[in-house]
């Protein structure tokens, strides 16, 4: 297996898992997704896999794409209580669910972390949804902690 950067060909597997993570989203925060939609049309990928700021990275076995990341570059610059830092955020990394157990996650990430490391990024960032038990835990695996927590108060509209 190898990590490369997504190319035109292999939009039609991208989009595919696409619907696969949108569901996951879906089945656990159903007030929020809609099922087998996907957060980016074909022309919006082919014009996101050329953006070296933003890289798209696929796990590739023999020509049969298991898996991506979706990447973004990001400088963190603060005002005078925080150091600027150049971050690498992951938008998505989904295994197709055929693939899943393989370590194909893992190869990606480090495929990522590896690449961050050679732009000189001081961290990776990614957001996780809270309901996400398997994400979490791959992640928490791979090294991440959280940074920060996002909460909510969902308003009862019928009072």
């Amino acid at each position: 297996m190898i990590v490369r950067r997504a190319e035109e060909r292999d939009i039609p597997k991208i989009l595919d898992m696409l619907v696969q993570v949108l569901n996951i989203h879906a089945e656990g925060r159903p007030d929020l997704f809609i099922p087998n939609t996907t957060k980016y049309t074909i022309d919006e990928l082919k014009v996101m896999i050329r953006d070296d700021n933003a890289p798209i990275f696929v796990a590739d076995e023999d020509g049969e794409v298991l898996g991506y990341a979706f990447t973004l570059m990001q400088r963190r610059l603060h005002n005078n209580n925080m150091t600027d830092i150049k971050t690498l955020f992951i938008d998505d990394l989904c295994v197709d669910e055929n693939a899943r157990g393989k370590h194909v996650g893992r190869t990606i990430f480090d495929h990522v972390k590896e690449y961050a490391r050679s732009e000189n990024v001081y961290h990776i960032t990614l957001n996780v949804w809270s309901f996400n038990d398997k994400a979490i835990s791959f992640y928490e695996n791979v090294g991440l902690r959280p940074m920060e927590t996002v909460m909510e108060l969902i308003l009862d509209e019928q009072k």
